[in-house]
């Protein structure tokens, strides 16, 4: 049923989708939201969707909703603080409403469904998921098998998807190495097939000021300077093991350590200490 889903996915919506859950059927103007949430990481809020009925348009109901969000802003801010989910109120500047997106939920999509969420500025996501008969739940998200053009050129006829398009910004991993020198793509190429074989079940989730690397958590967050790599750490200081002792501590949020490559000579430390920060995770 769809109220079962959504019921375990909002009692378990930080570990699925480090999200934090804001309300549970929001109602504005006509449209119900299953479940609203918002990102802290990005700073966006994010619009959930249950389906056991396979016989929807991704695209245009993903794009109906990302548009009344982007069209009732003020109605967004005041759920938020009106639920209470953080000691401080929110303020339309600390919103990036860029980084609005929609999950759907669903036992299954059609192949339709999964080829058409394959544009580079649609901020919409297909999750599956399937109970088996001992209880477990498992969530895998469906990805298109390849990220075609933008939709505006595509949907010419739908206005609202391209009015959502033209605001929301969906990035990528070129996005942060197009304005960087080639010894930092190696490096951060050289990190990055290193880190994806600490283990499977590492996914990569490129974000607007940095690129992560998370497993339950993040782990690790990759930040692009013109000449040189900021790693960030989820890792207290006190409990790395840093015998050089290049990390140093960063007060702000969960990026608790920092260490700054500039030489592919660096790579074997630095992974040294990202496993470490992925052991932990």
């Amino acid at each position: 049923m769809e109220s079962e889903i959504q019921r375990i996915t909002e009692a378990n919506l930080h570990d699925l989708f480090y999200l934090d859950f804001v309300k549970s059927e929001f109602e504005l103007h006509g449209f119900r939201i299953d479940t609203l949430a918002f990102d802290n990481e990005s700073k966006g809020f994010v619009i959930i969707e249950y389906k056991k009925d396979r016989n929807f348009s991704v695209v245009d109901q993903g794009a109906a909703y990302l548009n009344l969000m982007l069209n009732n802003r003020a109605d967004f801010i005041l759920e938020y603080n009106e639920s209470s989910i953080s000691s401080r109120n929110l303020n339309r500047e600390d919103v990036d409403w860029s980084q609005s997106r929609i999950i759907f939920i669903s036992p299954e999509f059609t192949k339709y469904q999964q080829y058409a969420i394959g544009f580079k500025d649609l901020g919409i996501q297909l999750w599956e998921v399937h109970k088996y008969s001992n209880g477990l739940l498992v969530f895998n998200e469906v990805k298109s098998s390849s990220t075609k053009e933008s939709i505006t050129a595509i949907a010419k006829n739908n206005a609202v998807a391209r009015k959502v398009a033209s605001e929301i910004k969906v990035y990528t991993e070129e996005d942060h190495l197009k304005s960087i020198n080639d010894e930092v793509k190696e490096i951060y190429s050289e990190l990055k097939s290193a880190t994806l074989d600490l283990g499977k079940d590492i996914e990569i989730r490129p974000k607007k000021q940095y690129i992560v690397f998370r497993r339950k958590q993040n782990f690790v967050l990759f930040d692009f300077l013109k000449s040189k790599l900021r790693v960030w750490l989820n890792i207290d200081i006190n409990q790395i093991i840093d015998p050089l002792k290049k990390a140093r501590m960063e007060r702000s949020g969960s990026r608790k350590t920092i260490i700054g490559i500039q030489d592919r000579n660096e790579v074997p430390y630095a992974l040294s200490l990202i496993k470490q920060a992925y052991e932990r995770s």
